[in-house]
């Protein structure tokens, strides 16, 4: 089918005040709906927290300018909401369920207010509401919900700074004569900043707009003072965004940047060759499985098909170039780089989630359009796209009240936490002499992590550095006080094995006591618990002092 002509239509068609507040009356519907089932979600402790929450949560306990392996914003946004709801799953995750609301909210005024495509905006809706990536980065606080929302909110100020009468179809004698409006590129900066506290793949958006100044320039034109403010704001917002970052890299030996550098490929532990298909497939796949493949196949129409009308389309029609450019831009490019380097190192499935935003766009233009000239057979296979969408969501919200085997529900190898919890605490109970002195440890940081925030009272937990990377926990303190105390050493799946340095910590440690946890009385994940008695002191660091 061809979606592709949709992007030829402008989008300046008359619509009636009645039908547009309709159309913003479903896309509040959709937003506020998708914003419930979030909420109930994480409210009724549907899912534990995953490891990466549970230490951006730990984080929360020692705020600072930045951490090893990503910016502070993540930490303090999970600060202020523990702060309303306790430190409980929900504190952890309200910022995300904002974020992801955020999202929808401003997609959607982008498509409706600047774009003049509600229409669009409601498929684009449709998109952001059923993705897995969309819906989990609307329940899982990590550093990607407020990149998302930074990024979007930053990609449409672009636009709405590039069209001074978005109600009007301009000349391009006309929008070169006009001074571009300052109050997108404030908000432009801010958001530049903010977004690259969260993460500093927010940094990518700069290159990314200079491309989008300088095709609009050629093709459109821009309002007098575009580029001035926008370098101006370019500039200062990801120099307010890296300033904290930079300050806590330079007292911490720029460990953060080697991690970064080392994570993206540029450094090798191991060099290997330049090409390998070993990591490809397992990225695209992870792709295609985050956004559904019919998701993902109007996303690339969309783009195909609006690359094939930018440079047909007339020059009075400068909205629709812009817009279709923009999107384009945000997409594209990052999208087939990322694509490229994960045939160069490993590259995880969230790398390319800033792309998907503008990609929502792209598919929401392009399922109106296809939409609008479709027959009957057509539009019933983009009902049944949609329907089936939800159908698979409803699977995901609802894992736990399905009957579905354990070995066949992959929601399970994240669940157990809150059972493991409730087991050490038994463990310790029954085991210790004195149960208040006794501490909790492992040698991974995000078991560390996890442990923090479900063992009895969420104690400070330690990791120790053996046969692994660098993380957080090796800046902080080791139980250095804690001399004479006895402990629970913690490891994944079922061991039989304990590391030398673990033994040396110890006057004596008991066989390995293997635990299979549950979540709603389905088996859950397996961890293995060692009864360490007698600390001496003695705390493994990294020999090489790896990243």
């Amino acid at each position: 089918m061809d979606t592709s002509s949709g992007l030829g239509y402008t989008g300046t068609t008359e619509i009636s005040m009645e039908q547009r507040k309709r159309y913003h009356f479903y896309a509040a519907a959709i937003i506020a709906a998708s914003a419930l089932i979030r909420f109930w979600f994480v409210a009724s402790h549907q899912l534990d927290l995953v490891q990466d929450e549970a230490q951006y949560w730990d984080w929360t306990r020692s705020l600072q300018l930045s951490y090893y392996s990503k910016g502070p914003l993540i930490a303090y946004i999970i600060k202020l909401w523990t702060m309303v709801f306790g430190n409980t799953e929900l504190g952890a995750r309200f910022g995300s369920i904002l974020c992801g609301t955020g999202v929808q909210a401003v997609l959607y005024v982008g498509a409706a207010k600047i774009f003049k495509r509600p229409k669009a905006g409601l498929w684009a809706l449709a998109v952001l509401a059923t993705a897995p990536l969309f819906v989990g980065l609307g329940v899982l606080m990590t550093t990607d919900s407020p990149l998302l929302l930074f990024w979007s909110a930053a990609m449409v100020c672009l636009l709405a700074a590039s069209h001074t009468k978005p109600d009007l179809e301009p000349s391009r004698a006309s929008q070169s004569a006009a001074e571009a409006p300052t109050w997108p590129f404030a908000v432009y900066a801010v958001c530049m900043a903010l977004g690259t506290l969260a993460k500093y793949t927010m940094l990518f958006a700069i290159p990314l707009a200079l491309a989008f100044a300088a095709s609009a320039s050629l093709k459109t034109g821009l309002p007098r003072g575009y580029w001035r403010k926008l370098l101006i704001s370019s500039l200062a917002g990801a120099a307010a965004g890296l300033l904290p970052v930079l300050i806590w890299n330079m007292q911490n030996d720029f460990v953060g940047l080697h991690h970064v550098t080392r994570l993206v490929g540029v450094e090798h532990a191991d060099p290997e060759p330049f090409f390998h298909l070993k990591h490809f497939l397992p990225y695209f796949g992870a792709q295609v499985g985050l956004l559904y493949p019919w998701w993902l196949y109007f996303m690339l129409a969309g783009a195909v098909g609006g690359l094939k009308k930018i440079w047909t389309r007339r020059s009075e029609e400068s909205l629709a170039s812009k817009r279709d450019l923009l999107l384009i831009i945000f997409f594209l490019p990052l999208w087939a780089f990322i694509l490229f380097w994960s045939t160069h190192t490993n590259v995880y499935g969230n790398w390319g989630a800033v792309c998907y935003p503008s990609a929502a766009l792209l598919a929401g233009l392009a399922l109106e359009n296809c939409w609008r000239s479709a027959g009957r057979r057509l539009r019933r296979w983009l009902l049944g796209f949609t329907i089936g969408s939800c159908v698979l969501l409803a699977l995901v919200v609802l894992q736990n009240s399905l009957p579905i085997p354990a070995g066949l529900n992959p929601a399970n190898r994240l669940k157990g936490w809150t059972d493991l919890g409730q087991t050490i605490e038994r463990v310790e109970n029954d085991s210790f002499s004195n149960p208040d002195n006794v501490f909790i440890f492992s040698s991974n940081y995000d078991l560390t992590a996890a442990l923090a925030f479900y063992a009895p009272g969420q104690p400070r937990t330690y990791c120790a550095w053996i046969d692994r990377r660098m993380s957080q926990y090796d800046l902080w303190p080791g139980p250095v006080d804690k001399v004479g105390w006895d402990a629970i050493y913690v490891q994944k799946r079922y061991q039989d094995q304990v590391d030398a340095e673990v033994k040396q910590m110890f006057d004596h440690i008991s066989p390995p006591i293997h635990i299979q946890t549950e979540h709603r009385g389905q088996p859950a994940r397996k961890f293995t618990l060692r009864l360490c008695y007698g600390y001496n002191g003695f705390w493994p660091r990294d020999a090489q002092g790896g990243f």
